[in-house]
């Protein structure tokens, strides 16, 4: 069956580029809507499903939008919490274009709509059943590919030049208990001269190192280091899961990816949804 939150859930943070407070809520919604946001300081403007089809950037997150003033960007740590504890129809709003940074992970989402009552509703739950191969690959190499199976399973490898990244790869299906353990704690990350980059051009004044991994060469700047040997690739795979919600559907699918990222997720959801013989709905319990 689906669910939705019991009662309102509040989250409050920073937004990473702008730098001001985000108000985050989450409400209850009625079966088959599925994730909605809204905007709250712009009274006027409508709603904005959350489907890859209305994905308008992915350069540096995932975000949504139905015209140039009504956006809500870097959706994807809360949609992959949503996913994960099978939260299929909510209404958000947040009072700015921003959702909470937080720790630059799902870790805080995880912890708080863990902890909320969800209420359970008298419609099946939706599933997305991949019937064949769709992939998608950038002119560098870099892909996702969508293979046929029974649950959802993610293969992901990453390769960087620096030795303290690496190859990195992270293989399995994705479960409550192995995103608790693995993923929500795993946090964005870049290198110093991106963040010296868009410090120039009047963007990220919200990032500090309590929300992002920075690597300087060889070097970690975070004193803390790592919160796990494999937090870089991890990360992605939060990224993965939240990106992939936006079909609309709990897919069921082994998620094949090579060095990629939200914009390679959009797109092979795109290619997944061109044709009606690349999947089929099914209804679960």
């Amino acid at each position: 069956m689906q669910y939705t939150v019991k009662s309102c859930v509040e989250i409050k943070g920073i937004g990473l580029h702008s730098g001001c407070e985000s108000v985050l809520r989450i409400a209850p919604a009625a079966e088959n809507t599925g994730i909605i946001f809204k905007r709250s300081d712009l009274n006027a403007e409508q709603s904005i499903r959350a489907l890859y089809s209305n994905v308008v950037d992915t350069r540096n997150c995932t975000c949504l939008g139905t015209s140039p003033h009504n956006i809500v960007s870097t959706i994807e740590h809360l949609m992959a919490t949503l996913y994960i504890l099978g939260i299929d129809n909510a209404e958000i709003s947040v009072n700015n274009p921003e959702i909470p940074i937080l720790d630059g992970s799902a870790k805080v989402f995880y912890e708080i709509l863990g902890k909320a009552e969800l209420q359970p509703q008298n419609t099946p739950r939706r599933f997305l059943k991949v019937k064949k191969e769709v992939k998608f690959t950038d002119d560098k190499g870099a892909s996702v590919t969508l293979l046929p199976a029974d649950v959802c399973s993610v293969h992901f490898d990453i390769d960087f030049p620096s030795k303290i990244v690496g190859h990195q790869n992270f293989d399995g299906a994705i479960t409550k208990e192995r995103f608790a353990a693995e993923i929500a704690q795993c946090r964005t990350f870049c290198e110093k001269y991106q963040v010296d980059y868009l410090r120039s051009i009047g963007l990220i004044k919200g990032g500090s190192l309590e929300n992002a991994v920075v690597l300087d060469g060889e070097n970690i700047l975070n004193p803390e280091g790592f919160r796990l040997p494999n937090e870089c690739v991890n990360h992605k795979v939060l990224d993965t899961i939240g990106d992939l919600y936006t079909s609309g559907y709990y897919i069921l699918a082994k998620v094949v990816a090579n060095k990629s990222g939200h914009y390679h997720n959009n797109e092979v959801l795109k290619a997944l949804f061109a044709s009606d013989d690349n999947y089929e709905v099914i209804e679960g319990k």
